[in-house]
Protein backbone atom coordinates (compact mmCIF):
# COMPACT_ATOMS: atom_id res chain seq x y z
CA UNK A 1 0.00 0.00 0.00
CA UNK A 2 0.98 3.28 -0.90
CA UNK A 3 0.95 6.14 2.15
CA UNK A 4 1.98 9.82 1.52
CA UNK A 5 4.91 10.68 3.34
CA UNK A 6 4.82 14.88 3.03
CA UNK A 7 2.95 17.23 0.76
CA UNK A 8 5.57 19.67 -0.78
CA UNK A 9 4.97 23.33 0.10
CA UNK A 10 6.00 26.89 -0.89
CA UNK A 11 9.85 27.30 -2.25
CA UNK A 12 12.04 28.59 0.01
CA UNK A 13 15.22 30.80 -1.86
CA UNK A 14 16.23 30.43 -4.79
CA UNK A 15 17.87 27.02 -5.18
CA UNK A 16 14.93 24.87 -5.30
CA UNK A 17 14.78 24.35 -1.39
CA UNK A 18 10.94 23.74 -0.42
CA UNK A 19 8.75 23.24 2.44
CA UNK A 20 6.66 20.68 3.66
CA UNK A 21 3.80 19.86 5.31
CA UNK A 22 4.93 16.18 7.01
CA UNK A 23 2.32 13.35 7.49
CA UNK A 24 4.66 10.39 8.99
CA UNK A 25 5.31 9.75 12.55
CA UNK A 26 8.88 10.10 12.10
CA UNK A 27 10.30 11.96 9.86
CA UNK A 28 13.61 11.67 10.79
CA UNK A 29 14.07 8.60 9.32
CA UNK A 30 12.28 8.76 6.03
CA UNK A 31 13.43 12.48 5.37
CA UNK A 32 16.92 11.29 4.90
CA UNK A 33 19.32 12.27 1.99
CA UNK A 34 19.49 10.34 -0.79
CA UNK A 35 15.70 8.66 -0.18
CA UNK A 36 13.78 8.37 -3.34
CA UNK A 37 10.11 8.87 -3.39
CA UNK A 38 7.56 8.45 -5.67
CA UNK A 39 5.11 11.05 -6.19
CA UNK A 40 1.23 12.25 -6.62
CA UNK A 41 1.16 13.48 -9.21
CA UNK A 42 3.70 11.29 -10.97
CA UNK A 43 4.55 13.47 -13.71
CA UNK A 44 6.71 15.03 -10.97
CA UNK A 45 8.77 12.45 -9.94
CA UNK A 46 10.54 10.24 -8.88
CA UNK A 47 12.43 12.69 -6.20
CA UNK A 48 15.44 12.37 -4.83
CA UNK A 49 16.32 13.92 -1.23
CA UNK A 50 19.68 16.24 -1.33
CA UNK A 51 19.23 17.61 1.96
CA UNK A 52 16.75 18.02 4.56
CA UNK A 53 16.43 20.15 7.92
CA UNK A 54 13.95 21.72 10.55
CA UNK A 55 13.89 25.62 10.89
CA UNK A 56 11.64 27.07 13.17
CA UNK A 57 9.39 23.62 13.15
CA UNK A 58 9.47 23.34 9.18
CA UNK A 59 10.84 20.46 7.22
CA UNK A 60 12.57 22.53 4.60
CA UNK A 61 14.13 19.93 1.71
CA UNK A 62 15.74 20.11 -1.04
CA UNK A 63 15.47 17.63 -4.48
CA UNK A 64 18.51 16.59 -6.73
CA UNK A 65 16.01 17.21 -9.51
CA UNK A 66 14.27 20.30 -8.43
CA UNK A 67 17.48 22.64 -8.92
CA UNK A 68 15.84 26.04 -9.40
CA UNK A 69 12.69 27.73 -7.81
CA UNK A 70 10.95 27.99 -10.34
CA UNK A 71 11.29 23.95 -10.30
CA UNK A 72 10.62 23.97 -7.04
CA UNK A 73 7.56 26.13 -7.34
CA UNK A 74 6.31 23.84 -10.32
CA UNK A 75 6.18 20.81 -7.86
CA UNK A 76 4.49 22.96 -5.23
CA UNK A 77 1.18 20.79 -4.11
CA UNK A 78 2.81 17.13 -4.73
CA UNK A 79 2.28 13.97 -2.30
CA UNK A 80 5.68 12.51 -1.50
CA UNK A 81 4.75 8.49 -1.75
CA UNK A 82 6.43 5.26 -0.31
CA UNK A 83 4.84 1.87 0.06
CA UNK A 84 4.35 1.12 3.65
CA UNK A 85 3.70 -2.24 5.33
CA UNK A 86 0.11 -2.40 7.60
CA UNK A 87 0.47 -1.77 11.19
CA UNK A 88 -1.90 -2.95 13.59
CA UNK A 89 -3.87 0.11 15.01
CA UNK A 90 -2.21 2.29 12.61
CA UNK A 91 -4.25 4.34 10.46
CA UNK A 92 -3.31 6.67 7.05
CA UNK A 93 -5.38 9.97 6.64
CA UNK A 94 -6.32 8.24 2.94
CA UNK A 95 -8.25 5.45 5.16
CA UNK A 96 -9.79 8.22 7.45
CA UNK A 97 -10.88 11.06 5.05
CA UNK A 98 -14.79 10.30 4.15
CA UNK A 99 -15.99 7.84 7.97
CA UNK A 100 -18.55 9.04 9.28
CA UNK A 101 -18.17 10.41 13.21
CA UNK A 102 -20.88 9.16 15.60
CA UNK A 103 -21.26 9.07 19.10
CA UNK A 104 -21.45 6.21 20.97
CA UNK A 105 -25.43 6.20 20.99
CA UNK A 106 -24.98 6.10 16.95
CA UNK A 107 -25.70 9.80 16.54
CA UNK A 108 -24.06 11.04 13.83
CA UNK A 109 -21.66 14.35 14.28
CA UNK A 110 -20.45 15.08 10.76
CA UNK A 111 -18.10 13.47 8.15
CA UNK A 112 -13.67 13.12 8.61
CA UNK A 113 -12.28 15.39 5.98
CA UNK A 114 -8.41 15.46 7.20
CA UNK A 115 -6.17 14.27 9.82
CA UNK A 116 -3.40 16.62 10.87
CA UNK A 117 -0.25 16.11 12.35
CA UNK A 118 0.34 18.75 14.91
CA UNK A 119 3.32 19.29 17.95
CA UNK A 120 1.19 17.52 20.70
CA UNK A 121 -1.09 15.05 18.95
CA UNK A 122 -2.67 13.95 15.64
CA UNK A 123 -5.93 16.18 15.71
CA UNK A 124 -9.20 14.55 13.44
CA UNK A 125 -10.98 16.91 11.49
CA UNK A 126 -14.68 16.57 11.38
CA UNK A 127 -16.95 18.86 9.27
CA UNK A 128 -20.33 18.37 10.84
CA UNK A 129 -23.38 18.99 8.94
CA UNK A 130 -23.36 23.11 9.70
CA UNK A 131 -20.16 23.42 7.91
CA UNK A 132 -18.31 23.88 11.37
CA UNK A 133 -14.60 21.78 11.10
CA UNK A 134 -14.19 20.33 14.61
CA UNK A 135 -10.95 19.67 15.50
CA UNK A 136 -11.07 16.19 17.86
CA UNK A 137 -7.60 15.31 19.20
CA UNK A 138 -6.89 11.93 18.11
CA UNK A 139 -6.49 10.14 21.38
CA UNK A 140 -8.18 6.88 22.48
CA UNK A 141 -10.10 9.18 25.05
CA UNK A 142 -11.66 11.16 22.49
CA UNK A 143 -11.99 8.63 19.36
CA UNK A 144 -12.25 5.27 21.06
CA UNK A 145 -12.94 3.40 18.02
CA UNK A 146 -12.22 3.57 14.21
CA UNK A 147 -14.09 1.15 12.09
CA UNK A 148 -12.57 1.69 8.54
CA UNK A 149 -14.52 -1.59 7.25
CA UNK A 150 -17.75 -0.31 8.77
CA UNK A 151 -17.12 3.08 7.42
CA UNK A 152 -17.30 5.02 10.72
CA UNK A 153 -15.36 6.34 13.52
CA UNK A 154 -16.79 6.89 17.28
CA UNK A 155 -16.22 9.74 18.76
CA UNK A 156 -16.41 11.05 22.25
CA UNK A 157 -14.87 14.55 22.12
CA UNK A 158 -14.88 16.91 25.32
CA UNK A 159 -17.77 19.61 25.74
CA UNK A 160 -17.16 22.65 23.92
CA UNK A 161 -15.58 21.30 20.68
CA UNK A 162 -18.71 20.46 18.50
CA UNK A 163 -20.75 23.61 17.09
CA UNK A 164 -24.17 24.08 18.92
CA UNK A 165 -23.63 22.37 21.85
CA UNK A 166 -25.87 23.17 25.21
CA UNK A 167 -24.01 22.63 28.37
CA UNK A 168 -26.26 19.74 30.06
CA UNK A 169 -28.94 21.01 32.36
CA UNK A 170 -28.69 20.41 36.03
CA UNK A 171 -32.07 21.16 36.76
CA UNK A 172 -30.78 24.54 38.59
CA UNK A 173 -31.24 27.75 37.50
CA UNK A 174 -29.11 30.86 37.95
CA UNK A 175 -30.52 33.18 40.33
CA UNK A 176 -33.84 31.18 40.91
CA UNK A 177 -35.33 32.09 44.75
CA UNK A 178 -34.90 29.03 46.64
Amino acid sequence: MKVTVARIGKAVGLKGEVSLEVRTDSPETRLVRGATFETEPSSIGPLTLASARQHSGRWLVSFAELATREDAETARGAELVVEADDEDDAWYVHELVGLTAVRADGTTVGEVVDLLDLPAQDVLVVREPSGHRAMIPFIEAFVPEVDIDGGRVVVTPPYGLLDGEEPENTGETAGSPS
